[in-house]
């Protein structure tokens, strides 16, 4: 008989459901869209993978909630933090990582990671939208594209604009304020890309700048946000060997997660 387990994310602008069987496989994964935190999301990612691995409630053996709803998740056994989760997933995928960078719908995350794959220490921005999803779909809005359209049209633009607001209530006001001037809006997606990226590597600073790095969230799926971190600031390599699980095994199709390796 195959032991099925459940995790369930519910973030600030998605719920996410995922099943692995008792090989790390992933059978089946599924993102839904959020218009708040709610419970009948979780309802609908958790039908969602179910339906998408053929699978019933009965067949699954434990659940694990993480996420700002997590306590919403009825059917959870255990619950931890995303944080953790963050750590030890990347962990698994990317053995090795030392240091996870999460941006996700409404806050970022830099966590440092031991040699075992558990969390260190973390800095975290949650009391700002900066940098964040959010961020960015201002950003989209007012540059009148989609917000998947911003790393296309960011990378091949010239990041030297100053970019003063970094706050996501003022920045759509200065963007527009930029196309005013005549700034190309490439131009200004680089610019503010390149901003976020060193906004973030300050949050990096404080705890530490190790490598391999991996990205996380759902910024890690917008080629930009990681190729406008400068290269001097990378991170040193460390060499040292841990003792893991074999990482699943992850379907090329797979929405289970977001994840990039930024600075190898």
């Amino acid at each position: 008989m195959t032991w099925y387990t459940m995790g369930v994310d519910l973030g600030s602008t998605t719920a996410k459901a995922v099943i692995v069987d008792d090989t790390g496989t992933i059978v089946a994964a599924e993102v839904v869209q959020l218009g708040a935190v709610s419970a009948r999301a979780v309802g609908v990612a958790v039908d969602a993978t179910l339906a998408g691995a053929g699978l019933h409630a009965g067949d699954i053996s434990r659940t694990i909630s993480t996420g700002y709803g997590r306590k919403l998740v009825a059917s959870a056994d255990r619950m931890f933090t995303e944080i953790t989760c963050h750590a030890r997933g990347a962990a698994a995928l990317r053995p090795g990582v030392r240091l996870v960078v999460d941006i996700g719908g409404q806050d970022s995350k830099a966590i440092l990671v031991d040699r075992d794959g558990l969390v260190d220490q973390f800095a975290m921005n949650d009391r700002c939208a900066s940098g964040t999803g959010r961020f960015f779909e201002v950003l989209a809005r007012a540059l009148e594209v989609e917000v998947t359209d911003l790393a296309e049209l960011a990378l091949p633009g010239d990041r030297s604009l100053e970019v003063s607001s970094m706050c996501a209530t003022f920045a759509e006001t200065e963007v527009i304020s930029l196309l005013a001037q005549g700034a190309a809006p490439a131009d200004i997606s680089a610019s503010v890309h390149h901003a976020v990226a060193m906004r973030t590597l300050g949050l990096i600073a404080q705890v530490g700048r190790e490598g391999p790095v991996v990205m996380t969230g759902g910024v890690a799926k917008n080629a930009a946000a990681g190729s406008s971190s400068p290269r001097p600031c990378a991170c040193r390599s460390s060499s040292s060997t841990s003792r893991r699980s074999p990482a699943p095994s992850v379907p090329p199709s797979s929405p289970a997660t977001s994840i990039a390796v930024i600075w190898p």
